[in-house]
């Protein structure tokens, strides 16, 4: 045995000699677990393969969360749970859905949690990691509840939920983090207005040819 295998295997050994329910433990999963999420994505990430990579049996990780989806969310870190933000949007017609999705956007930003969503912006640019774990959840919790019921095959749907999304970001960035005047104090109501027509036209309008090709 080298000595790079003897430190590597006492490292292994030391993780798996943790207190099992310690801080350390679960600091240690959602350590694993991001890096992993990274990765391989959601689906391509078991919990086993967490336990593994964190030095600690499987059975630790149902200790600390109820099962991927909490443990994957713990690891983004979102500031508001988007199934509550969106909570009933999707069941709305998609050719008059733009105005819910935008007033529940905005709505969130105007609420006391509009300073955590700064911090939390601004904490994941830069962050690789973090930036592809927002992705994920953008990708799996928030345009699969907009952009349900839309017509189109799956890329020009996926297509569509993109341009939406780039308006949305693009809102929270220039009102409430670059804070660009007017648009910074506009009205909610204004910027609902303003902005729900092209969201609407992203959605279920008619895009350019060259664009659905």
């Amino acid at each position: 045995m080298t000595q790079r295998d003897a430190i590597a295997g006492g490292a292994r050994r030391g993780r798996r000699n943790r207190n099992p329910g310690s801080a350390d433990s679960r600091d240690a999963i959602l350590a694993a677990a991001g890096r992993l999420f990274a990765e391989h994505g959601y689906d391509g990430t078991s919990l086993r393969q967490i336990a593994r990579e964190a030095g600690l049996d499987p059975a630790m990780v149902h200790h600390f969360f109820k099962g991927k989806e909490e443990l994957f969310a713990q690891c983004v870190a979102l500031p508001a749970d988007p199934a509550e933000v969106l909570r009933g949007v999707g069941e709305q017609d998609p050719g008059m859905r733009a105005e819910a999705v935008v007033r529940a956007v905005v709505r969130l930003w105007e609420s006391p949690a509009q300073r955590s969503l700064i911090a939390f912006i601004r904490g994941t640019i830069g962050s690789r990691t973090r930036t592809v774990l927002l992705r994920q959840t953008v990708t799996r919790t928030v345009l699969s509840r907009v952009m349900s019921g839309v017509p189109g095959s799956p890329e020009e749907v996926a297509l569509r939920g993109n341009l939406v999304a780039s308006q949305m970001v693009g809102l929270m960035m220039a009102r409430y983090v670059v804070r660009l005047e007017p648009l910074a104090s506009l009205s909610p109501e204004e910027v609902v207005a303003l902005l729900s027509p092209t969201i609407q036209r992203y959605m279920t309008g008619e895009l350019p040819t060259a664009a659905q090709q």
